[in-house]
């Protein structure tokens, strides 16, 4: 699931854009390097008429100019912007895999909510399979109580209807089985066909105490809480790199050029060429002294979004302790109607077995024997579904108290 959910995939790549924010590559503490290069060509007819002399006509002139060179550029002091910036960028990263961390809780849930689905009905589609089995050997018994006139056609009719009931029920639940594993294979990117495989229905839960000591530390762990927690740095960080307008920048500057000119003769001077190279360097400093109030606000408007950012994380921290009640109750709910269930069961199969026997020694008729199986039944796909919710509720418990990823499910 990790490697092939998509959601997750989406995450990664989320992750890794993060990363590449938060290099080297991307802090603006590296100098920048720039080549030039250019060439012109001139080709012109030059008439020249002195006050004195002779009307020189020149036709075709030739000039042509090459420049090259190597600029080196770096910024000394830029008022501690570029550090703000910098740190900005690594909680960033970090808000990065919170949020894909978030991803991965609910994919989770997503996907054993459907791999609890599919456990759920392999174990009704056992439950129906032996149902329709007993209902099978009622039709076959009620035939031969019939073929020696100890019961009447419409025994052997009730018990027929019985079976086509119990077999449309295990036909549709079978059905439910194979969409809902087609739901699991699109969610872990398999092929849509691919059904011939089974689940483990083993269900084991979080020991109280445990559960306890997660709920203790779900302040720390919560992965809502933690991801406000980075917003409200990254906002302070926003308020810093705003103020440090207010500081100089001191930038470096280094080149190496070289230039070469020829020029065409003209009525008056001789033709010549001309070539330059050297190097070059400077020192400059520029400080935004009034910028028409524009800073003024920037930083206005980053403590405007700070103190927002803390209102979030006390409305959240409100969310999560009132969902975690309620998550907490939601699950020992569950948990005590699963142990009910339980003990339901038990008193359902205590109470068929003794119908099959009263029912073979003729005591109780077939439409109570038939009641007693369908009692069984509920009782024992009830205890399913209890079971399944039971464990549901329990990883939606983990997931608040941020937990869901460290235990084994």
């Amino acid at each position: 699931m990790l490697e092939n959910n998509f959601d997750i995939k989406l995450a990664d790549n989320q992750v890794e854009i993060a990363e590449n924010n938060q290099s080297i590559w991307n802090s603006g503490y590296l100098p920048t390097l720039t080549g030039l290069a250019g060439a012109n060509y001139d080709l012109n007819d030059r008439l020249t008429e002195p006050e004195e002399g002779e009307i020189v006509d020149q036709r075709g002139i030739e000039s042509n100019r090459y420049n090259a060179s190597i600029n080196v550029g770096y910024t000394l002091f830029d008022g501690l912007g570029r550090f703000y910036n910098y740190k900005s960028l690594k909680e960033q990263y970090d808000l990065s895999q919170l949020q894909a961390r978030e991803t991965i809780e609910n994919s989770v849930l997503q996907i054993m909510s459907v791999y609890y689905e599919i456990a759920r009905l392999s174990e009704n589609i056992n439950v129906l399979e032996e149902t329709l089995e007993i209902s099978k050997n009622r039709v076959t018994r009620a035939q031969y109580q019939f073929e020696y006139g100890q019961a009447n056609n419409l025994v052997v009719l009730n018990a027929r209807v019985d079976v086509n009931n119990d077999s449309i029920a295990l036909l549709e639940t079978e059905q439910q089985l194979k969409n809902t594993k087609r739901d699991l294979n699109v969610l872990i990117d398999r092929e849509i066909s691919e059904n011939q495989f089974e689940v483990d229905t083993t269900v084991n839960f979080v020991s109280e105490l445990e559960l306890e000591n997660f709920i203790d530390e779900a302040e720390a762990n919560n992965v809502s809480l933690l991801q406000i927690d980075q917003n409200l740095e990254i906002s302070d960080y926003d308020i810093k790199i705003s103020k440090s307008g207010y500081l100089p920048s001191l930038d470096l500057t280094g080149s190496y050029g070289w230039n070469r000119n020829r020029s065409a003769a003209t009525a008056f001077f001789p033709g010549s060429t001309t070539t330059t190279d050297g190097f070059a360097a400077g020192v400059s400093l520029r400080w935004g002294i009034f910028e028409g109030g524009t800073r003024k606000v920037q930083i206005q408007n980053s403590k405007i979004r700070y103190e927002s950012q803390e209102i979030i994380k006390e409305q959240i921290e409100s969310e999560v302790e009132r969902d975690i009640a309620n998550a907490l109750g939601n699950y020992q709910n569950k948990l005590y109607i699963f142990k009910v269930q339980e003990e339901n069961v038990k008193t359902n199969l205590d109470n068929f077995n003794r119908s099959q026997e009263q029912y073979k020694l003729g005591r109780i008729t077939s439409i109570e024997f038939r009641q007693a199986q369908i009692n069984l039944l509920d009782a024992r796909t009830s205890l399913n579904l209890a079971k399944y919710d039971a464990k549901l509720a329990e990883l939606q418990l983990l997931q608040l108290t941020g937990q869901l990823l460290n235990v084994e499910l």
